[in-house]
C-alpha cells in the first residue's frame, strides 16, 4: 500500500524534513509536525502530500488534536516517527534540575506521548509501526551530554521493551540510531547556564569536547541518508528493532558492545578529550 499515512515529529528541518519528504514522493500522506509548522505541498507525482501540523511533543492535548485530525481525514494512521529532539551541553555537575528534564522532556517523554497517543488506533486496527530516533549516543556515551546519551539510551531500551508487548496486536517497532550528521541540530545546541560561567571547572574540557563533537557532525552523513533509513523500515513488510545508518557507525556500535567498559571508556575519553 504505497499511500500510507504517516506522523512524523520533528519535521521542520534535518532528518524529520528529509523523511518528511522522501515519503512524499513516495506516494504517503504524511503529517509533518513540529513546533513552528510549515507549508504544506503535494508531490510532483500527484499522488504524495506533506502536511504541516503545529504540535509540540511536550503538550498530550495538542497530541491528541493532530492524531484525530489524522484519524478524521484518513479514518487510519500506518506510522508514526517519533524524531523530536534537542540537546544540551554542560557537565552534570553544572547541570540543574529544570536543565535536565529540559533533555529528557522532548527526547524521551515526547516521544513516549506521542507513541501512546497512536498506540490504541493501531491497536484497533491491527497494524501500525512506530519508529523513533535514538543515537549512536545511546551505545557511545558521551561527555557532557550525559543527559542526552541517559535519554536516547532510555528511547532505545524503551522502543525494545515495547515491541514486545505490542506484538501480539501486529504492531512493530523500530529504533534508528543516527551518528553524526549534519543538520540544524548542532547550532541549536544550548549550554547549561553553570557551564558558561568562568569559574566552572569543566569549562575548558567541555569546550574541547564540544568543538570535537560539532566539527564531526558538520562533517557527517547527510541527513537524507539516515532519512532513507528511516523511510525504507516504514514500506518494509517487517521492520528491523534497531537500524544504524553508515557502515563506520555499525561497526562502532559492534565493537563498543563487545569490548570491556573499562577500554570502551579510554576510548571515548580520548576522541572527546
Amino acid at each position: 500500500m504505497e499511500n500510507k499515512v504517516v506522523l512524523i515529529t520533528g519535521a521542520s528541518a534535518g532528518i524529520g524534513l528529509s523523511a518528511a519528504t522522501q515519503l512524499m514522493e513516495r506516494g504517503a500522506k504524511v503529517y509533518a509536525a513540529s513546533r513552528r509548522g510549515g507549508v504544506s505541498k503535494k508531490a510532483e507525482s500527484g499522488l504524495g502530500e506533506l502536511i504541516h501540523v503545529v504540535m509540540d511533543v511536550n503538550h498530550e492535548e495538542e497530541i491528541a488534536g493532530v492524531v484525530s485530525k489524522i484519524l478524521e481525514e484518513n479514518n487510519r494512521l500506518d506510522a508514526v516517527i517519533c524524531n523530536a529532539g534537542n540537546g544540551i551541553a554542560g557537565s552534570v555537575e553544572d547541570t540543574s534540575v529544570e536543565e535536565m528534564r529540559y533533555q529528557l522532556e522532548t527526547n524521551f517523554f515526547g516521544a513516549v506521548k506521542t507513541i501512546n497517543a497512536c498506540i490504541p488506533v493501531f491497536r484497533k486496527q491491527g497494524y501500525g509501526k512506530i519508529l523513533a530516533t535514538s543515537s549512536v549516543a545511546a551505545v557511545v556515551p558521551i561527555p557532557f551530554q550525559a543527559f542526552y546519551s541517559a535519554g536516547k539510551a532510555a528511547l532505545l531500551t524503551f522502543i525494545q521493551a515495547l515491541s514486545l508487548e505490542l506484538r501480539p496486536f501486529g504492531i512493530q517497532c523500530c529504533s534508528i540510531l543516527p551518528g553524526d550528521t549534519k543538520t540544524e541540530f548542532t547550532a541549536a545546541r544550548k549550554y547549561t547556564e553553570k557551564s558558561k560561567l568562568p569559574e566552572s571547572v569543566y569549562s575548558e574540557r567541555m569546550n574541547k569536547s564540544v568543538q570535537k563533537m560539532e566539527h564531526d557532525e558538520q562533517n557527517g552523513m547527510e541527513p537524507y541518508l539516515v532519512a532513507r533509513k528511516l523511510v525504507n523500515q516504514v514500506y518494509k513488510k517487517r521492520m528491523k528493532v534497531s537500524v544504524v545508518p553508515g557502515i563506520q557507525y555499525k561497526l562502532i556500535c559492534f565493537l563498543f558492545n563487545r569490548l570491556p567498559a573499562g577500554i570502551r571508556l579510554w576510548i571515548v575519553s580520548l576522541i572527546y578529550g
